[in-house]
């Protein structure tokens, strides 16, 4: 349900930017999408779809760039893929890591006409 009011900040910001840069339209929306985000990516189509409505976004086609998970090791600073039920440094064997990549959620660019 988070996916609305996501939604809701992404649609305030691309309409504002296309209004200050006098466009008619929006054309298209590029989101990046990190796969920790719990971000579902139909649940922001839907919400978006509904909410402009109306609106210089309306039509918009949205397009996500998914952003896969990577941690950096704290034992050696190697950074590496995470795998699922493995996050052993593949550079010293450490366990464990922080996480660098894979939380992002954000607005990338507009297309307007």
């Amino acid at each position: 349900m988070h996916e609305l009011s996501v939604t809701e900040e992404m649609l305030r910001i691309a309409t504002q930017h296309a209004q200050e840069a006098q466009a008619k339209r929006i054309t298209s929306i590029h989101l990046v999408v990190g796969d920790l985000s719990s971000i579902v990516d139909d649940s922001v189509q839907f919400y978006f779809d509904f909410l402009s409505k109306g609106t210089i976004a309306e039509g918009a086609r949205l397009r996500f760039t998914r952003v896969a998970p990577r941690l950096r090791c704290r034992n050696c600073g190697g950074e590496f893929a995470m795998r699922p039920m493995d996050w052993t440094c593949p550079h010293c064997g450490a366990a464990g890591g922080d996480v660098v990549a894979g939380r992002e959620f954000y607005l990338d660019a507009i297309e307007v006409e």
